[in-house]
C-alpha cells in the first residue's frame, strides 16, 4: 500500500485555529500532511514566508512526524508532483469561498489531471475566522484568543507594536 500525501497550500499569513482544526481532522484520512506556503511576489504579507513556516511548525509541531512544512513558488502543481502527491487539500468556510476555490481546482485539473482536489469544510467553531479578518482585529489591538495559535498571536502583537 502506498502512503497517501495529501499538501495542503495557502498563504498562512498568517496561519489560524481554523487551519489547524483542518490539519488535525486530514491527519485523520491521510498518512501525512505537507502544508506548503505559497510564496507570491505580487502579494503583500505581513510575514515573510520564513516567518509562516516557522509560525507553522510552532503552532503545530511534527504530528508524530506525519506534518511536513515547506514554502514553494511557482506552479502548485509542479510543487505537488515534486512532494510525491496526487492530493491538494482545500478548506471551505462559506458559499464566498466556493466560486474562487471551484476555479482553482479546475485550473489545477486542467494542468495536472492526474491531481486531485480534496475539500474540507471548516469547522463550525472557525467558519467565520479569516487570516484577513484576524489581522484586522490584530491591528486594532483586539483579543485574538481562541481565533490563532498562541505563539501566533504573541507574533501578531509583536508585529502591530511596531506599526
Amino acid at each position: 500500500m502506498t502512503e497517501r500525501i495529501a499538501i495542503y497550500p495557502g498563504s498562512f499569513d498568517p496561519i489560524t485555529n481554523g487551519h489547524v482544526d483542518l490539519i488535525d481532522r486530514a491527519l485523520a484520512i491521510f498518512d501525512e500532511i505537507v502544508v506548503t506556503v505559497a510564496i507570491n511576489p505580487r502579494k503583500q504579507s505581513l510575514f515573510t514566508a520564513d516567518e509562516r513556516v516557522g509560525l507553522i511548525q510552532d503552532a503545530c509541531g511534527e504530528r508524530d512526524g506525519r506534518l511536513k512544512i515547506t514554502s514553494f513558488e511557482g506552479l502548485l502543481v509542479n510543487h505537488v508532483r515534486q512532494l510525491g502527491s496526487r492530493t491538494l487539500l482545500r478548506g471551505m468556510r462559506a458559499l464566498a469561498d466556493f466560486e474562487y476555490e471551484f476555479q482553482f481546482a479546475h485550473m489545477n485539473r486542467r494542468l495536472a489531471p492526474d491531481i486531485d482536489t480534496l475539500f474540507m469544510m471548516t469547522g463550525e467553531r472557525n467558519f467565520y475566522v479569516s487570516s484577513s479578518l484576524v489581522k484586522e482585529v490584530a491591528v486594532f489591538g483586539g483579543d485574538l484568543t481562541g481565533l490563532v495559535p498562541d505563539n501566533v498571536a504573541a507574533a501578531l502583537k509583536k508585529r502591530f507594536a511596531k506599526a
